[in-house]
């Protein structure tokens, strides 16, 4: 059975993308009643902020969405600086992933997304499948979680359901 990489991918980053949107608007209604600054939380003093984690979720899916796709990589834009902004983010980088065909992943297995990072003096040499498996859908993760925790350890009533939303509608009671 083949898998398809516009599923896996597109799938991935709008679940993802709309889980953060929910997330971020609890995360947005706990800091105007506690008073609490949630866009400039960190976990430790050496991470980025809550911004720049949602910023890195945005540009993780439309990235990997334009690598797939033959488009390289997608530009770094604005970083939202209120969670107004951070919605309307999710909403531009959900409307990217959205607009490119399905057809347009095809072959994606096999394209370069080899990647240079700057000023590191090495390129990772990847095809489409490992820059999927073992490099967008991982950092784009670990920026979600990021967020996710950032907000919960600073007391956003949060749990598992609000991070992984994107289930929801695979849940099915059981009748006893």
């Amino acid at each position: 059975m083949k898998i398809s990489m516009h599923t896996m991918a597109s799938d991935s980053f709008v679940g993802g993308l709309e889980s953060l949107s929910k997330l971020l608007a609890k995360g947005a209604a706990f800091a105007e009643a506690a008073e609490v600054d949630l866009i400039n939380a960190r976990l430790a003093p050496d991470m980025f902020p809550l911004a720049q984690q949602v910023q890195f979720v945005c540009f993780g899916a439309k990235d990997g969405a334009s690598r797939l796709t033959g488009r390289g990589s997608a530009e770094m834009v604005r970083q939202g600086a209120s969670f107004e902004e951070f919605q309307a983010d999710i909403a531009d980088a959900i409307a990217f992933v959205r607009a490119i065909p399905a057809g347009d992943y095809e072959g994606a297995e096999d394209r370069d997304c080899s990647i240079t990072p700057p000023n590191a003096g090495v390129i990772i040499r990847m095809d489409g499948l490992v820059f999927l498996r073992g490099w967008a859908l991982p950092h784009f993760y670990f920026h979600l979680v990021t967020a996710y925790d950032i907000m919960r350890h600073k007391g956003v009533p949060l749990g598992k359901p609000d991070f992984v939303s994107w289930i929801a509608p695979h849940v099915e009671l059981l009748k006893a």
